[in-house]
């Protein structure tokens, strides 16, 4: 990736309809967990297999996370929060399949991402406090606040677009060029390093979706609905 990082490839069309590699590589995203899903959780038994404890030792650690952050029953933001990671990081990771460039690489992709968090924020605050004890908590501490608070909504998903595109993209681009000057063998522990900023970031990511999450439902805490 040694080209404009802001540019699109066209894969195929469908009609009238461009198909980017964007695209094409975010199917294929969405379409490996979902089989690797489905294969982890159809023999699911009371005496654990390997992946079984490997897989419930996951969704206990995500629990952990969320109950740590937004106290009680983890259960109504356990399939957001572990989806939003599982895809961000299986997304990452993807540049080491050669000629892939990983989804979130390109501001579309995260774009997306960040407006699934802003819509969920919207809807868990609603769900905790209705739509006028929602909408009341734009006025805290006082009316004056309310534009600023509206703004922060938006700089908020503003802000996670970015920062998943800028590590992504950065190091997606830094590796693309050490490997047209140096060949292939040079920048292996540059990749190494790739995947363990491609954990962090989905890892960010996903816990920042949470922190949000958890501001919407917190907020006026004492008007919650349960």
């Amino acid at each position: 990736m040694t080209e404009n990082p802001l540019a699109t490839k066209i894969a195929f069309q469908i009609g009238p309809v461009p198909i980017s590699e964007v695209v094409l590589v975010t199917w294929g995203v969405m379409l490996a967990l979902m089989l690797v899903c489905w294969l982890l959780t159809r023999g699911l038994r009371l005496r654990q297999s390997g992946p079984q404890a490997v897989l419930e030792m996951i969704v206990t650690t995500l629990d952990a996370q969320i109950r740590s952050t937004i106290p009680g029953d983890p259960s109504p933001y356990r399939v957001l929060i572990g989806t939003l990671f599982l895809f961000v990081l299986t997304a990452n990771w993807s540049s080491l399949v050669p000629g892939v460039e990983p989804p979130t690489a390109h501001l579309e992709t995260d774009a997306a991402l960040a407006l699934i968090v802003f819509i969920a924020t919207i809807g868990h605050g609603v769900r905790a406090h209705g739509v006028p004890g929602y909408l009341s908590t734009f006025a805290k501490p006082s009316w004056v606040m309310i534009p600023l608070n509206l703004v922060e909504q938006v700089t908020r998903a503003f802000s996670l677009m970015v920062r998943l595109f800028g590590n992504v993209m950065s190091g997606v681009f830094v590796i693309g060029i050490i490997l047209s000057l140096a060949g292939f063998l040079v920048p292996i522990p540059l990749m190494a390093l790739d995947l363990l900023t491609g954990a962090v970031q989905a890892y960010i990511f996903a816990i920042l979706a949470l922190v949000f999450i958890a501001s919407a439902v917190e907020e006026g805490g004492g008007d919650r609905k349960e």
